[in-house]
């Protein structure tokens, strides 16, 4: 006879640590294990048994701390007698699979467990480093647990079972309507809820406009050089070209665009561009709007970073100028976090239907959340969460420029008036890469600036160091350890 049956796992609370208890702050996960007793082989059931279970935890399909059922309970579900529950699991018992506990079942033991082979080296967990300098997170400490959860019971609880079918492709009508007027009252946007999408992401976003660019016939966009290279991933995953454009100290270089006649579309990113951190000018707002009127094409903005200006208040959007041309994105992974998956695409009438036909099979986030994050915006909860991490992050990019003051006093800095991360550059006699490959043998990630670029004919070396997720405590150490792989970049190139 076969048999599933429901086995609960205590959820892990700590690096190879399994907890036998279940508390408040632990769920149980759930899983249906096939075994197979009963069916023409030699031996007495119980040994059968034993074996069926044995082999589960072996292969991995009972992991640590699996609770077995109780022994009424699966020997109701197999058929067979209680004793030949016992049994089996007193044999599994004795060889050390399983550990019985009053108040606690029985249960999969690590020894079973560390028996199997080990896991592939594919399997093994990717690098994280001690010091982590990466541009693209926000603080994930600060992320406003309590209220979220708070919100999100709130509106759980009122749900309607309606909401619960598959989510509203374009997004749900009442955080369309919320974020359309809170682009309008903060980003200055031009807002018509009709005409907001909501996605998983920017890159999720841009890459979806780029497919309605392409099956309307465009068949190349412009995009920062340098400039966030999944942006331009998205791009080139459409099917378009993708025409590198350079970045001054005004911003895009608009009068570039004409160079190349097919370009009727571009990615820039106006009030904070990464990775120099530049402000595109006045002039080259009003040069881009007029290039776009006149080409008959489109501006894809991001508004990359636009909560996040410590010399003045956030500059506002190019869409409100003019919200016929231009395609507004924008995302809460640096504001809330990247996991929420959370992101929105406002678009020009003409624009709203192509995009939305882009759309893949998993391209909203779930009613849940979206919900959630619109209790957010109505409270004024998100407005509240924004005006205490730019604090925090204005403190620590503040003690991150004094240390590299300190410790780099010949470094160019970029970026410092704005956003999560600075634009750090190096004489022509340090090598990048080796400073990269030193931080990262010291436990450090940080990121060369030629991984933003897409040419590589540049000679001006640098480094982007993100802050948003770097605790205070770490500031002073992660540079110390960033200057000593400089010098030793440096050493190295004259030796």
């Amino acid at each position: 006879m076969c048999s599933w049956y429901r086995f609960q796992a205590s959820r892990p609370i700590g690096a190879g640590v399994w907890s036998d208890q279940v508390t408040e702050f632990q769920t149980n996960l759930a899983w249906d294990t096939l075994l197979t007793v009963g069916d023409g082989r030699e031996g007495p059931l119980h040994a059968q048994l034993a074996g069926a279970l044995r082999g589960a935890i072996r292969d991995g399909r009972l992991p640590l701390g699996s609770a077995l059922p109780p022994s009424r309970t699966l020997a109701q579900d197999i058929g067979c007698s209680r004793w030949v529950v016992t049994e089996a699991y007193a044999q599994l018992a004795a060889e050390g699979y399983v550990d019985a506990r009053v108040g606690s079942g029985t249960r999969v033991r690590s020894l079973g467990r560390a028996a199997a082979d080990p896991p592939p080296p594919e399997a093994s967990p990717a690098w994280v480093p001690r010091i982590d300098l990466a541009p693209g997170l926000p603080d994930l400490r600060a992320f406003p647990l309590a209220r979220w959860i708070s919100a999100l019971r709130s509106v759980a609880s009122s749900l309607p079972y309606t909401e619960l079918g598959y989510p509203d492709p374009t997004g749900h009508p009442r955080l369309r309507q919320v974020l359309a007027g809170y682009l309008t009252r903060v980003r200055g946007a031009q807002v018509d809820p009709a005409h907001v999408t909501v996605c998983r992401g920017v890159t999720d976003g841009a890459g979806r406009i780029c497919r309605a660019l392409r099956a309307a016939g465009i068949g190349a966009v412009a995009v920062e050089d340098p400039g966030w290279h999944r942006l331009r991933e998205a791009a080139a995953t459409a099917g378009l070209r993708v025409v590198p454009t350079g970045v001054d100290g005004h911003g895009l270089r608009v009068d570039d665009l004409d160079r190349d006649p097919a370009v009727r579309a571009v990615v820039v990113s106006p009030t904070h561009q990464f990775p120099t951190g530049v402000v595109l000018s006045a002039g080259r707002r009003g040069a881009l709007l007029d290039w776009a009127r006149r080409v008959d094409g489109l501006i894809l903005e991001d508004d990359y970073d636009a909560e996040f200006r410590y010399d003045r208040r956030p500059v506002g959007t190019m869409q409100g100028t003019d919200p016929s041309r231009v395609v507004l994105l924008g995302s809460v992974s640096k504001t809330l976090s990247p996991a929420l998956g959370i992101g929105w695409v406002v678009t020009p009438p003409a624009w709203t239907g192509p995009l939305r036909a882009m759309a893949g099979p998993s391209a909203w986030p779930s009613t849940l959340d979206q919900l959630t994050f619109a209790a957010f915006l109505q409270t004024g909860a998100y407005d509240r969460h924004l005006r205490a991490i730019r604090r925090r992050y204005r403190l620590r990019h503040d003690r991150l420029v004094r240390a590299l003051a300190g410790h780099l006093p010949d470094a160019r800095l970029l970026g410092v008036a704005a956003g999560l991360h600075l634009l750090v550059h190096l004489d022509g006699a340090v090598d990048c890469a080796d400073v990269v490959a030193r931080a990262a043998a010291s436990g450090m990630r940080v990121a060369n600036l030629d991984t933003y670029r897409c040419r590589g004919d540049a000679i001006d070396p640098g480094l982007v160091l993100g802050y948003g997720n770097l605790t205070d405590g770490q500031v002073d150490q992660a540079v110390s350890l960033l200057a000593t792989a400089v010098a030793g970049s440096r050493l190295g190139q004259t030796a």
